[in-house]
């Protein structure tokens, strides 16, 4: 069977299931299911305004009491890229390199600071994150919950989202946020798909391997 034929039946298996979607197949593919981590991209550059789209859709993912402590960097100069590749790891350091645009997704810690603008129903709910080791492990949790925000959102833009974890995140925090208020934790390659972006799909667990009811 080649690869085609694997593609052709996986299509047919997956709208045995669109029925229960609010989104037509076309979204679903372009969201989901045709859409992996890209390693390569065209030569088509990724302007701010793309971006901006981006977060304007992302932005309006729930979070725990509003929180939004997604702080993203834009790294588009040649001597922060420089810079950023030195901490990458592996073949990371070439995907980094190469791509049109990479963004840093960083928790800040200090986002507590805006709950009482940004979430008004609850009085001085800031207030709720007075120990530091808890608002840490706030920031990281709700900031990973908008990167997966961020990768639909890239998606929902025609644009290709290269996820990555292989770096050295306390070198990268030290160097685009010497706050040290601010934590890195994801580094996304952005740009427009190839035909050479995503490699074949891997297997993903089935529904009855995931979800039991109690």
């Amino acid at each position: 069977m080649t690869d085609l034929d694997v593609t052709r039946d996986l299509t047919d298996f997956e709208q045995e299931f669109d029925s229960g979607l609010a989104i037509s197949a076309d979204v679903a593919d372009q969201l989901f299911r045709r859409a992996a981590t890209a390693y390569t991209f065209s030569d088509e550059p990724v302007t701010d305004e793309q971006v901006q789209a981006v977060h304007e859709l992302l932005k309006w993912g729930p979070t725990a009491m509003n929180t939004q402590p997604l702080r993203i960097v834009l790294v588009r100069s040649e001597q922060a890229r420089e810079q950023l590749v030195e901490h990458m790891a592996g073949g990371n350091k070439e995907r980094t390199a190469a791509a049109p645009l990479v963004a840093l997704l960083a928790a800040d810690v200090d986002f507590h600071e805006e709950l009482d603008r940004v979430f008004p129903v609850y009085p001085n709910a800031k207030a709720n994150f007075a120990d530091e080791q808890a608002r840490a492990a706030a920031a990281h949790t709700n900031a990973v919950l908008q990167a997966g925000y961020f990768i639909l959102a890239v998606r929902a833009a025609g644009l290709a989202a290269g996820p990555m974890g292989g770096f050295d995140a306390e070198a990268v925090s030290r160097q685009f946020f010497p706050d040290g208020r601010h934590r890195v934790f994801l580094v996304v390659n952005l740009g427009h798909p190839s035909e050479e972006s995503y490699r074949p799909r891997q297997p993903r667990l089935d529904y009855d391997e995931v979800v039991t009811t109690a």
